[in-house]
């Protein structure tokens, strides 16, 4: 396994490369957002469904515009969400700026965006200077890893890089995945760590399918 610094990673992805890296619950494997190939090669390696979007990690909500455009109805709730859950484990799908590949969105138009508490993707984000793909790093259909050393074989081999800098992912629940709806309402599209009664304190009216 070849382990690299932040700044080799940093720069791996600046020329199209692939990084296996931590983040609050588990390892992942990522690119950068405007990189179309290598986004492609993130579904071959993982065997993913090209159907499947992929979330995202930003460095921070500056980064937001990036990849995701808030329509004037939302802008109050995103910007509640954000102040009061960032960095933190929610994800948050908001309409993808035009550029953004079809790829990571699974041609929904629409992009999960979050900013990790792990402080490896934030300021790896931040050194490419623009969003990192945030896809777990396993073979689908195969668990998630908390260690460096479980990581799937051929998956490393694949990749060929793996940035194994603390603190060592927690494992848990996964980011909880929400779509704000306007007057505080939210579709829930997935269940995790930030639970229904958390954004019910926060005065947010989650909702389900």
């Amino acid at each position: 396994m070849r382990r690299i610094s932040m700044h080799e990673a940093a720069t791996r992805l600046k020329n199209g490369g692939l990084v296996l890296y931590p983040t609050e619950t588990f390892f992942g494997i990522g690119c950068r957002v405007s990189d179309e190939d290598a986004i492609a090669r993130v579904f071959q390696v993982k065997r993913r469904l090209l159907a499947m979007p992929l979330p995202v990690i930003l460095a921070d909500a500056e980064q937001l515009p990036l990849v995701a455009q808030v329509e004037p109805s939302l802008t109050d709730d995103v910007r509640r969400l954000t102040s009061l859950f960032w960095p933190g484990p929610l994800s948050v799908i908001l309409p993808a700026r035009m550029h953004i590949s079809p790829l990571l969105t699974g041609g929904t138009g629409h992009i999960a965006v979050r900013v990790s508490p792990h402080p490896v993707p934030g300021e790896l984000a931040a050194l490419v200077g623009e969003p990192i793909v945030a896809s777990s790093a396993n073979i689908s259909g195969q668990p998630a890893v908390t260690r460096a050393e479980a990581l799937n074989a051929e998956l490393v081999e694949a990749v060929g890089a793996v940035l194994d800098q603390g603190p060592a992912p927690l494992g848990g629940a996964p980011s909880t995945l929400v779509e704000p709806l306007g007057k505080g309402r939210l579709h829930i599209h997935r269940s995790g760590a930030v639970t229904e009664d958390h954004l019910q304190a926060a005065a947010f009216l989650p909702e389900r399918p």
